[in-house]
Parts: C-alpha cells; sequence; structure tokens
C-alpha cells in the first residue's frame, strides 16, 4: 500500500480519498500530510493534535477534515470493545455528558 499518503496508519487498510489536502500536527509539533480521509482518523487518534490545509487545498480541506475527526473513534482500525472515554470519538464523549 505505497501509494497511500503518509498520515495513513500502517494497520489502517483503507484507501485515500482525494489527493493529500491537509498536514496534521501532535502536541509537539511533529506531523504528516495526508488525504481528508487519513487526516481526519489521524487528528482523531492523537489528543492536542490539529490540522491545517496545504497551501494548494482546495477551500475548507482543514474544516471537513475536522469535522470528520470529532465522529470517529481514535484508532478505529483497532477492534475490541469500546467503553471507556479513551476509547470513544469526541463526539460519543460529548453526548455521554449530556452536552
Amino acid at each position: 500500500m505505497d501509494d497511500r499518503c503518509p498520515a495513513a496508519h500502517p494497520q489502517d487498510l483503507t484507501a485515500c480519498v482525494g489527493p493529500v489536502t491537509v498536514s496534521v500536527l501532535d502536541a509537539t509539533g511533529a506531523g504528516a500530510d495526508g488525504c481528508e480521509h487519513h487526516g481526519a482518523r489521524l487528528l482523531a487518534s492523537l489528543d492536542g493534535a490539529r490540522v491545517y490545509p496545504l497551501p494548494d487545498a482546495p477551500p475548507g480541506a482543514a474544516i471537513r477534515t475536522f469535522t470528520a475527526a470529532d465522529g470517529i473513534r481514535p484508532f478505529c482500525w483497532v477492534e475490541g470493545p469500546r467503553t471507556k472515554p479513551s476509547k470513544l470519538s469526541r463526539a460519543e464523549n460529548r453526548a455521554r455528558e449530556g452536552y
């Protein structure tokens, strides 16, 4: 799967959706560029991460990535029980808290 973007985790076997358009940085500033699909999955898996559009990104790429990440569970390609807050999406945690 060498044709996938740098943001695609090796264990995440999903294909890229569109071109590389965003950069996802973790809390220390390390990051990877990726398609919106893998950017969102990476963003959902990192605490304190942020997303930025690349210079040639279409309008709204970072917003779409951020919005998608909200509903994605961290490391969603890993199977297993998902009951702890750290294993749920941000949206699921907000719903549990009544927000």
